[in-house]
């Protein structure tokens, strides 16, 4: 990572607080999850700028432009640096001439944000196209899902510390953790998975992701654009990821707690 800005940004900072404790206040030093301005750079051209935890940048960019169908395979982008500046990072990315040339065609300026969007897409009929199909005969125990969920948050180091991030995590289908990532926005942590995976050259039919957030349209989305067939979350999904994952061969599971869970789409998987 090249610098210029000084000291190198943090994951997270300590910062001067006052906590009440049964009525009365005492000062504290409180550590605290720091989100980023991450400026994602296809070939000169700014594409992205996302907020983002400044962790695992190199799978946060691979892993997007994964995702975000800007490229097909990791061996399309050439090189990558990574920039600190003044207000934020810059990541550079130099991608093949016949990706650059898709790039420039189909460019549209975004502005992440840790909450909900649509990432730029310009239109309904454009949101529309976006979802891949998933085909898939991929198969996991129900067990599978409280295992995974009971080693977890051992595995969160980052919410641990701050308690304000979401995880990703990439699991066998016996339930065992392989990869995770944190990050402030739950999107941005399934890409840095997405990337993490890619990097370590993972297949994305070996296994299920799960996801400390609810499962929005996005997150469903991103999965089926890889290959990814089995997405649970421990908290709520919204009908348009129900939707989206029907369409496009997902199978979405909500409420991963304990022993409960609710499967919305394409049951076969889960047995």
């Amino acid at each position: 990572m090249q610098s210029e800005a000084g000291p190198g940004i943090e994951a997270h900072n300590s910062y001067r607080a006052q906590r009440w404790v049964d009525g009365a206040a005492m000062p504290c030093a409180e550590t605290v999850a720091e989100e980023v301005p991450v400026a994602l750079v296809y070939n000169g051209i700014s594409h992205a700028v996302m907020l983002a935890t400044p962790t695992d940048l190199e799978d946060f960019a691979l892993g997007f432009s994964l995702s975000e169908c800007i490229v097909g395979r990791p061996g399309e982008i050439h090189d990558l640096e990574i920039f600190e500046r003044s207000n934020g990072i810059e990541v550079h990315m130099q991608l093949s001439a016949e990706r650059a040339h898709v790039l420039k065609q189909h460019r549209r300026t975004l502005a992440g944000r840790t909450g909900c969007g649509l990432c730029g897409t310009e239109s309904l009929d454009q949101l529309a196209k976006r979802a891949a199909t998933v085909r898939s005969s991929a198969v996991l125990s129900a067990g599978a899902l409280p295992r995974a969920l009971s080693h977890l948050q051992e595995m969160q180091q980052l919410f641990q510390l701050t308690g304000a991030v979401h995880a990703a995590a990439w699991c066998d289908f016996n339930g065992g953790i392989e990869a995770v990532r944190e990050d402030v926005g739950r999107h941005n942590a399934l890409d840095k998975l997405i990337g993490a995976l890619a990097v370590q050259r993972k297949g994305f039919d070996g296994g299920f992701v799960l996801m400390t957030s609810r499962a929005s349209y996005e997150i469903v989305q991103k999965a089926a654009a890889v290959g990814i067939a089995v997405v649970a979350a421990v908290s709520a999904p919204t009908g348009m990821a129900v939707r989206v994952a029907i369409d496009s061969g997902v199978t979405l599971v909500g409420f991963v707690r304990g022993e409960r869970h609710c499967v919305y789409s394409h049951p076969e998987r889960v047995h």
